[in-house]
C-alpha cells in the first residue's frame, strides 16, 4: 500500500497550464511542479513526456510522483506530446522524428527557464520510457540522466507489434488504444472555443495505426528508426532501467546492462506494466525514494551510494500455483554484479520422447509431430499484463493437451534460473509458412502447471527478421530462439516442462494454414540459465512505497472488468472477451467527469485458420456542466491465407449530436506471417 507523505523537504508551487513552443511554432501543453525556492535558487528539471492527457487520464498518477519529486528539490515538467491533451497539432504514429525533435526543444526550454539550473533528466514508463531512451540516444546537451520503466530498445522484436517475427494480437489492442487516445478533444476550460477545431483537426488527420504497422511485417527501416539497439553507443548519459516479470517488457533491462557503456543500474520486480512504487503483483517498492537518490547523484552531484552494490537487482520468484492474478509473488531480491552475470551458467539439456534429459545424455534421433488446435493459447494471458482485469496465464494443462510436451524428472533439489532460456530445435513443417511457440512451466507435484516464460518463432524468419524465407515442406532446419528473460525458482519435487505448439492464438496471430511440425529429438534441446550462487540480499533494502497525496476523484458510476473464455459446441466458435471499463470518475479539482470503456474480442471457428477475428472498441466521454464530448473507435481485423483485412470506424459526438464519422477499409498482403 502506497503511503501518502504530507510533509516534504521543499514547499512547492504548481503551474496548471503552461505553453511550451517548439521549433515549428506548435505549442505543447505542460503542467509544472517545482519548489517555491526555485524562484531564487534554480533546480534541475525532470521531464515526463507522454500522450496520455496530463489534465485527466494520468492526473492521479502524476499527482503522486511529480509533487513528491518537486518536494525534494526538482522542477517536474509533465508534457503531452503534440496532438494529445491540450497540446496543439496532431499525433499520427508513435516515436516519430518530429516527436523526438519536440522533446529536444522542450528540454532546451526547461533548461533556459529562470527556475532551472540548466541540468535536465527524463523519466517515464512505457511510452515515457521509450521517449526518454530514444531522446537520450540523440545526446541533447542538457540531458544528464534518465530513469525508465517498462520500455524496449528494439521496436520490432521486443514490443507489442511482433515477437519472433509473429504478429501479436496486442498489435491491434495497442493500436485501438492509440486510435482512441489520439482522437480525443482538448479541454475547453484550457483552450477555449477553439477546442472543436482542434478536435476536428485531430480526427481528420488520424486513422487506425494498425494499418501502418501491418505494412511493415518484417524488420525494416520503419522499425529500425528509434530502436536504440541499432546503436547503443548513442546513449551517453547514466540510465536507471526497470521492468517487471509479468510485463511484456522484461527483456530490455538485461540488454541495456549488457550493451551500454555508461553508468547504469537495472531493477526487475514481479510487477506487471506498472511503476515499481505502484507495482502489481507485489511487493511494490519505494521507487520514488530511489529516484530521488538517482537524481540527487546525477543532477545535483550528491556523493551518495546509489551506484554501489549490484548492477542488477531482480526478484527471484518462488513457485506459485497457476492463477490469472496475484496480489503478491513470493520470492526474494538477488543481486548480480554485472550482466551477463558470473553467477549464471548455461546448461544444455537434450530433448527425447516426452523428456528433458540430463546434461551430456545421449538421446535417440526420433521424429515427434504436433499439429495444434487453434484453442491452444486461450489461457496464455496478455503479452503485457496490467493485472486488471486478471490477465496472466492460467493452468497450462489444457494448453499442453494440444502441444508436444517434454519434462524433467522430479527435481532432487531446488533449481533457479535467471536469464533467457533458449530452445534449439531440428524441425520441419508441412507448410511453407509456419510458427512454433515454446512455453516453460513449473509443474507442481499435483500436476498443475504454471507458465514461467515463453517465446515464439516465425520459422520463415529463421535467418533473420529482415529476410523471411518460405520453408521447403519436409526439409529439416536447425533453429534456435530465446524465451523471455525471467528469474524463477523450481522447488525440489517439481518438474520443469517445455511445451511446443504450432499455434498460440490469440496471443499470436496463427499461420495462414494449419501446420504439422516435426521435431527431431537428436538435434533438439533446451538451454537453461542456471543461477548457482552470488549475492542474496540487496545492497540497501528498499523502503516501503510512498508518494505525494493524490488528487481527489470520485467514482460516479461503477466500472466492470471481465476476462471470459467461451466455446460454442454448436458452431465451434471459441472466443476470448476482455472488458476494461473504468466507469465514470469525477475529477474534483477541475469538475470533470471522465468515462472510459475498452472492449476486446478474439475469436476463431474450429480449426479454420482463415477464421481468426480480432476486434477492439473504445468509448471515451468527457463532461462538465452542459458540455460533453464522446468518441467511439472500433477496429476489426480478419484474414485469409494471403491477406489481412482491416475495417475501422470513428464517431465523435458533442452532447447527443454526432459531429464526425469516418470509415476505413484496407486489405494488406501477408508477408510470410
Amino acid at each position: 500500500m502506497l503511503r501518502a507523505v504530507g510533509s516534504l523537504p521543499c514547499q512547492t508551487t504548481e503551474d496548471e497550464h503552461v505553453w511550451i513552443p517548439v521549433s515549428d511554432g506548435t505549442r505543447l501543453a505542460a503542467k509544472i511542479w517545482r519548489p517555491v525556492s526555485s524562484d531564487d535558487q534554480p533546480v534541475p528539471g525532470i521531464l515526463e513526456y507522454i500522450p496520455y492527457r496530463k489534465r485527466d487520464l494520468t492526473a492521479v498518477r502524476d499527482s503522486i510522483h511529480h509533487p513528491y519529486l518537486a518536494g525534494h528539490g526538482y522542477a517536474c515538467v509533465r508534457v503531452d506530446i503534440r496532438g494529445t491533451g491540450e497540446s496543439e497539432g496532431v499525433l499520427t504514429d508513435e516515436y516519430l522524428e518530429l516527436e523526438q525533435r519536440d522533446a529536444e526543444d522542450v528540454l532546451e526550454w526547461i533548461a533556459n527557464q529562470p527556475w532551472c539550473d540548466g541540468r535536465t533528466g527524463m523519466m517515464g514508463i512505457s511510452w515515457g520510457g521509450f521517449a526518454a531512451l530514444q531522446v537520450a540516444a540523440r545526446k541533447p546537451e542538457t540531458l544528464r540522466a534518465i530513469a525508465i520503466a517498462s520500455f524496449t530498445d528494439d521496436r520490432y522484436s521486443d514490443d507489442f507489434h511482433y515477437m519472433g517475427g509473429c504478429l501479436l494480437s496486442d498489435n491491434l489492442a495497442e493500436a485501438g488504444t492509440m486510435f482512441a487516445h489520439g482522437t480525443l478533444p482538448p479541454d475547453p476550460a484550457l483552450v477555449g472555443d477553439r477546442w472543436r477545431d482542434m478536435w476536428r483537426e485531430r480526427i481528420e488527420a488520424s486513422g487506425p495505426w494498425v494499418d501502418t504497422w501491418l505494412l511493415h511485417q518484417r524488420r525494416d527501416d520503419y522499425w529500425r528508426h528509434a530502436s536504440v539497439c541499432e546503436n547503443y553507443s548513442g546513449v551517453r548519459c547514466p540510465v536507471l532501467a526497470s521492468s517487471g516479470w509479468a510485463d511484456g517488457y522484461s527483456n530490455a533491462v538485461a540488454r541495456l546492462l549488457a550493451n551500454l557503456d555508461v553508468p547504469r543500474k537495472g531493477l526487475v520486480g514481479p510487477w506487471s506494466h506498472k511503476y515499481p512504487h505502484l507495482g502489481e503483483p507485489g511487493p511494490a517498492i519505494g521507487y520514488l525514494q530511489e529516484l530521488v537518490r538517482w537524481w540527487d547523484h546525477w543532477l545535483k552531484d550528491v556523493d551518495n551510494d546509489v551506484m554501489d552494490g549490484p548492477m542488477l537487482l531482480t526478484w527471484m520468484q518462488d513457485s506459485v500455483p497457476p492463477s490469472t492474478s496475484y496480489e503478491d509473488r513470493p520470492g526474494r531480491w538477488v543481486g548480480e554484479p554485472s550482466w551477463p552475470s558470473p553467477n549464471v551458467r548455461d546448461v544444455e539439456l537434450p530433448l527425447s520422447r516426452h523428456r528433458i534429459g540430463r546434461p551430456g545424455e545421449e538421446v535417440a534421433d526420433e521424429p515427434l509431430t504436433v499439429q495444434s488446435p487453434l484453442s491452444v493459447g486461450q489461457f496464455a494471458g496478455k503479452w503485457a499484463s496490467y493485472n486488471a482485469p486478471p490477465d496472466m496465464p492460467y493452468d497450462q494443462r489444457e494448453e499442453d493437451g494440444g502441444s508436444l510436451v517434454f519434462e524433467t524428472d522430479p527435481l532432487p533439489e531446488t533449481c533457479e534460473i535467471h536469464g533467457a532460456p533458449r530452445v534449439c530445435l531440428e524441425i520441419s513443417a508441412d507448410q511453407p509458412v509456419a510458427m512454433v511457440a515454446a512455453r516453460l512451466s513449473d509443474v507442481l507435484p499435483d500436476g498443475r502447471a504454471t507458465r514461467v516464460t515463453y517465446g515464439v518463432l516465425n520459422l520463415t524468419h529463421r535467418d533473420g527478421h529482415d529476410i523471411p524465407k518460405p520453408l521447403e515442406p519436409g526439409k529439416r532446419y536447425q533453429v534456435s530462439f530465446d524465451l523471455n528473460v525471467v528469474a524463477q525458482a523450481f522447488p525440489a519435487g517439481h518438474k520443469i516442462r517445455l511445451s511446443l505448439s504450432s499455434s498460440y492464438w490469440p496471443l499470436v496471430w496463427p499461420s495462414p494454414e494449419q501446420t504439422c511440425l516435426t521435431v527431431h529429438t537428436g538435434g533438439s534441446g533446451v538451454r537453461l540459465p542456471l543461477r548457482t550462487g552470488g549475492e542474496e540480499q540487496v545492497h540497501r533494502p528498499f523502503a516501503e512505497p510512498e508518494g505525494a497525496e493524490p488528487i481527489t476523484v470520485t467514482q460516479v458510476e461503477p466500472g466492470e472488468h471481465r476476462w471470459t473464455v467461451t466455446r460454442d459446441l454448436v458452431d465451434y466458435e471459441s472466443a476470448l472477451e476482455i472488458v476494461k471499463d473504468n466507469g465514470t470518475v469525477h475529477y474534483e479539482d477541475i469538475d470533470l467527469d471522465v468515462s472510459r470503456r475498452a472492449y476486446e474480442r478474439y475469436s476463431s471457428v474450429a480449426d479454420d485458420f482463415s477464421s481468426p477475428r480480432a476486434e477492439t472498441e473504445w468509448t471515451m466521454r468527457f463532461a462538465r456542466g452542459d458540455w460533453s464530448a464522446t468518441t467511439v473507435t472500433r477496429t476489426v481485423l480478419t484474414c485469409t491465407s494471403t491477406e489481412f483485412r482491416l475495417h475501422a470506424t470513428l464517431d465523435g459526438y458533442e452532447g447527443e449530436k454526432r459531429l464526425f464519422s469516418r470509415n476505413w477499409q484496407r486489405a494488406i498482403p501477408r508477408d510470410c506471417v
